[in-house]
């Protein structure tokens, strides 16, 4: 079998591979968020470990669906301006995808794959997160990040394999479909990769920035961080704390506790992820410690060592392992906002954050 996506023509692509048989060049099979993930293994950062449905896996179920012409019908012509009849086409296409079964041959790689992944994590049906990961999101310059959902805390291979569906079909929320009508995006180069990632059991997450997202500024790492899960963080229903470190000494020059009143975690009785309310006794209490705050700061640095560019990075604090090694990444792209923007003359391509400190300095800019 033959693909014309980015120029992939191996006909023995695999329909699922584990994350540490990626990297960055795996991105036309895997997508941007997966290709990460095993980017990020490979370089020795601590991830949790997980596997994908490919590229080629997602058109044999397209394929086998039968559906893709019918798609193709109910996008021709759509004024993506009238929210009524963009929403309407979306709910029948994402029906139209989540009615359909994955074939046999599929279901049981998922399956063993996922039975494999429960082994490693010591854990019976292993609590993982199902993501989306197209092939056009998490890219330098793209604005597809987001666009597709991510499910927490699924557990059992039939609920897995019902979000892998609902990964695939959130190809065609409203807001997907306008994006890439906007920007002249040829559907029929559409693919996405769903990666299953075992669950950090999160005491504090959120994410961190290799620069500073509201600045630019270089020679900081900024991080934000709440209770539980991150996805509070992510979806800004809570403020989080804030906290901005020192990219060379990894010193914490500024830190904001703010008043958190709900996060993430896992309901124990139906296992599924909920919000609830921040203990009142917790909600000015600082949710990283300082020494988290360093390693992670620490992980940072090396991540955008290894890709050579700022980054945006989320970060798990799991409850379950000692300090030392209870920091996960769970996911690294590249920065779009001040990355591509040209730097002041004075800090040229190429140099370090130290020398972007010293230069700051000489222009009479503060740091702190």
């Amino acid at each position: 079998m033959k693909t014309s996506s980015a120029g992939l023509e191996n006909a023995d692509l695999p329909l699922v591979c584990w994350f540490e048989d990626c990297h960055k060049e795996s991105i036309p099979l895997v997508g941007g968020k997966c290709s990460s993930l095993g980017e990020l293994i490979n370089a020795g950062v601590r991830v949790p470990p997980g596997f994908a449905l490919t590229t080629e896996g997602f058109r044999r179920f397209m394929s086998e669906a039968g559906i893709n012409s019918e798609i193709q019908t109910l996008l021709k012509g759509l004024d993506t301006q009238d929210m009524k009849a963009l929403e309407n086409v979306s709910a029948t296409i994402r029906g139209l995808i989540e009615a359909h079964p994955f074939s046999t041959e599929i279901e049981d790689m998922v399956a063993e794959f996922y039975r494999k992944l429960s082994v490693r994590s010591c854990l019976p049906a292993a609590p993982v997160a199902v993501r989306s990961s197209a092939t056009a999101e998490d890219l330098p310059g793209a604005s597809f990040a987001g666009q597709q959902d991510t499910y927490l805390w699924i557990r059992g291979t039939d609920e897995v394999l019902h979000h892998m569906r609902r990964c695939i079909s959130s190809l065609y929320t409203g807001r997907a479909i306008a994006y890439r009508a906007n920007e002249k995006f040829d559907d029929e180069l559409l693919a996405i990769s769903v990666g299953v990632q075992k669950m950090a059991n999160s005491f504090t997450a959120g994410v961190m920035f290799t620069l500073h997202p509201a600045n630019g500024d270089r020679s900081v790492i900024v991080i934000d961080s709440n209770y539980g899960f991150g996805e509070s963080v992510v979806s800004g229903e809570a403020t989080p704390d804030n906290f901005i470190v020192n990219k060379v000494t990894l010193d914490i020059l500024e830190r904001t506790i703010s008043h958190k009143d709900i996060y993430y975690t896992v309901d124990t009785k139906t296992q599924v992820s909920r919000a609830i309310e921040v203990p009142l006794e917790r909600q000015k209490v600082q949710s990283l410690m300082d020494d988290e705050i360093t390693a992670l700061a620490w992980m940072g640095k090396q991540i955008e060592n290894h890709y050579g560019r700022p980054m945006d990075i989320e970060w798990a604090v799991d409850k379950d392992l000692p300090f030392g090694g209870n920091i996960f990444i769970l996911q690294a792209r590249p920065e779009t906002v001040w990355s591509d923007k040209p730097r002041p003359v004075s800090a040229k391509a190429g140099t370090s954050a130290m020398d972007y400190i010293l230069s700051s300095l000489l222009e009479g800019k503060r740091l702190d």
